[in-house]
C-alpha cells in the first residue's frame, strides 16, 4: 500500500510503510548506507507529514518483517495487548504525539498503555519529535527493576561499573572495581566484557566478582558479558552467576548472527532464575543493543535502523530484564556519523525503550573515527539524565582500554549527579554510607573513613 502527501505543490509518494518510516527518519548515515534514507529535507518533511496522518491501527495490519519468516514479528503480534491499546486505538501517529505530550499523561497511564504499543508505533512517533519532546515523555516513564538493588526509581541515576582489562587479569579487574566503587559507581551492575572466550574464563570472572561482592557486603550484582550459551554452561557447573547477558537485535536473522533464538534466551532466563540469587527482586537478564546492528548483519529487511532498534526492545521486554543499554555510538560513523546523530539516536533509543516498558540505560559513547568528542557526550548525558535514564556506563578516565572506545568517566556521573540532585540506587547509597565513603545522601566524603577504606582494599588485594 502506497502513502502520499502534497508539500508546496509537489506530490510525494512512498511505496509502502517501510519506505514511509525510512524517509521520515531524521538524517543518519546508516540509512544512507542502506539506500533507504530521504534524499532531501523536503522529502523527509513530506514523509513525516504523511506519517503523522497514519492511524496507529495500520501498524497492526501491516508487518514490516513477514510473520512467517521472523520470530520477532511473531512475538510482537502474538503478545500485543488489545485492552491496553484501547485508550489510543483511535489515534493517528501525530495524535499519539500530542497525547504523549499532554498534561494528562503520567507514569501510571504510560505504564498501562505500554503493552498495547508495538515497537513500530513508538519508532514512528519518535520520528515526529524534537529532542525536547523525547526527553519530556521519557521523564514521565518510570520502569523499576530489582535484583540486589533497585534500579530506575525517580530522581536516581545508577551506573554500570565497567572494569574491563585487555587480558582479563584478575588484579587489574579488581583494581578497576575498587577505583569505581570509591567514586560511587557500580550500583546498576559491575559488568566485565571478557577479552577471552571459554567457560573457564567466564567462571573465573564471575567467581572474582562474587568474591569481591561478598567480601565487601556490596548490595549489587555482577555480570560477565560472555555469550548466553557460556552463561548456561557456567550455571550448570555451579558458577555464581547473577545476571545473564546477551546482545540482541530486532529480527530473527540478526539474532541468529548473535547466535541466539528466543527459545535459547528463555532457557538462559530459566537457568538464572533457578539460582535464586536476587535478594530484592528476580530480574535476571541484561541485554545490550545498538542502532545499526541489524543493518551490519544484513538482516534489516529494508527497515530503517531506528525502527529495527525499537523491535529489539520488544525482544527485551519479553524477558523482564534488570537492565538494557543501547551502545549508541559504539558501532561507528558508518551508522551514526557525528555527535548530532549520536545524540539524536541516544534519546530516540531511550524514549522507545521506556515507552515499551524496558528499563533503559545508555552507553554514552563514540569511536575515535566518528565526528564526535567529549563535549557531545556531555550534552547527551545531561539530556538523558533530564529524560530519566535508569543508568549509564562508566570507565576510568572515559577510556575503555580493552574495547578501545570512548565512554563516560566515573567523574562525569559525579558531576551530573551534583548538577541535577540525582542519587545512587538506595541500597548502594546506604552501603556507601556504611563504608564511610559517603554521607547519608550518597554524597562522597572529602575525607572518608580510612579504616573502612583500608579494610575494603585489603579484601580486594587478597581476591583470587
Amino acid at each position: 500500500m502506497a502513502y502520499a502527501t502534497t508539500v508546496g505543490g509537489t506530490r510525494w509518494v512512498f511505496r509502502d510503510l517501510k519506505d514511509l518510516l525510512a524517509k521520515a527518519s531524521p538524517d543518519r548515515s546508516g540509512d544512507h548506507l542502506a539506500g533507504i534514507a530521504a534524499a532531501s529535507a523536503t522529502e523527509r518533511f513530506a514523509a513525516q507529514s504523511a506519517l503523522a496522518d497514519l492511524p496507529l491501527k495500520e501498524f497492526l495490519e501491516y508487518e514490516l518483517v513477514p510473520y512467517e519468516e521472523d520470530e520477532v514479528t511473531r512475538l510482537i503480534v502474538d503478545t500485543h495487548d488489545a485492552a491496553a491499546f484501547a485508550p489510543v486505538a483511535s489515534l493517528t501517529v501525530g495524535e499519539l504525539r500530542e497525547w504523549l505530550l499532554g498534561d494528562q499523561v503520567d507514569s501510571q497511564s504510560l505504564t498501562a498503555v505500554a503493552p498495547g504499543l508495538t515497537p513500530e508505533m513508538v519508532a514512528a512517533v519518535s520520528k515526529l519529535m524534537r529532542l525536547q519532546d523525547l526527553a519530556v515523555v521519557s521523564a514521565r516513564c518510570e520502569v523499576v527493576t530489582r535484583f540486589r538493588g533497585t534500579i530506575g526509581l525517580r530522581a536516581r541515576l545508577a551506573t554500570r561499573l565497567q572494569p574491563n582489562h585487555p587480558t582479563d587479569d584478575s588484579r587489574g579487574i579488581a583494581a578497576a572495581i575498587v577505583d569505581g566503587l570509591l567514586l560511587g559507581a557500580g550500583d546498576a551492575v559491575i559488568g566485565v566484557n571478557p577479552a577471552g572466550d571459554g567457560v573457564a574464563n567466564y567462571v573465573r570472572i564471575v567467581t572474582l566478582l562474587d568474591d569481591i561482592r561478598t567480601r565487601l557486603g556490596l548490595p549489587g550484582q555482577g555480570c560477565c558479558l560472555g555469550h548466553v550459551t557460556t552463561a548456561i554452561e557456567a550455571i550448570e557447573r555451579g558458577a555464581p552467576v547473577d545476571l545473564v547477558f546477551q546482545s540482541i537485535a530486532g529480527s530473527q536473522k540478526a539474532n541468529a548472527g548473535f547466535g541466539v533464538t528466543l527459545a535459547l534466551l528463555r532457557e538462559a532466563q530459566a537457568a538464572a532464575l533457578s539460582l535464586r540469587r536476587g535478594t530484592v527482586g528476580d530480574n535476571v537478564m541484561y541485554f545490550e543493543t545498538g542502532q545499526g546492528a541489524a543493518l551490519s548483519a544484513e538482516a534489516h529487511h529494508g527497515v530503517d535502523q531506528q525502527t529495527m532498534e525499537a523491535r529489539a526492545y520488544a525482544v527485551a521486554r519479553a524477558f523482564r530484564p534488570l537492565l538494557l543499554n543501547t551502545v549508541v555510538g559504539f558501532i561507528g560513523p558508518e551508522y551514526l556519523y557525528d555527535g548530532k546523530q549520536i545524540q539524536r539516536a541516544g534519546l530516540e533509543d531511550h524514549f522507545c525503550g521506556k515507552l515499551l516498558g524496558v528499563p533503559m540505560g545508555v552507553d554514552v559513547c563514540y569511536t575515535n573515527h566518528a565526528e564526535a568528542d567529549q563535549d557531545d557526550m556531555d550534552s547527551l548525558l545531561a539530556m538523558l539524565v533530564l529524560a530519566g535514564v535508569n543508568f549509564v556506563i562508566t570507565v576510568p578516565g572515559a577510556d575503555d582500554v580493552m574495547l578501545n572506545y570512548q565512554s563516560l568517566s566515573h567523574h562525569d556521573v559525579l558531576a551530573v549527579r551534583a548538577l541535577t540532585g540525582r542519587r545512587c540506587a538506595p541500597e548502594f547509597e546506604a552501603w556507601l554510607a556504611s563504608m564511610g565513603l559517603a554521607d547519608d545522601r550518597g554524597r562522597l566524603l572529602a575525607n572518608p573513613d580510612r579504616r573502612a577504606l583500608e579494610g575494603a582494599l585489603a579484601a580486594i588485594e587478597s581476591a583470587p
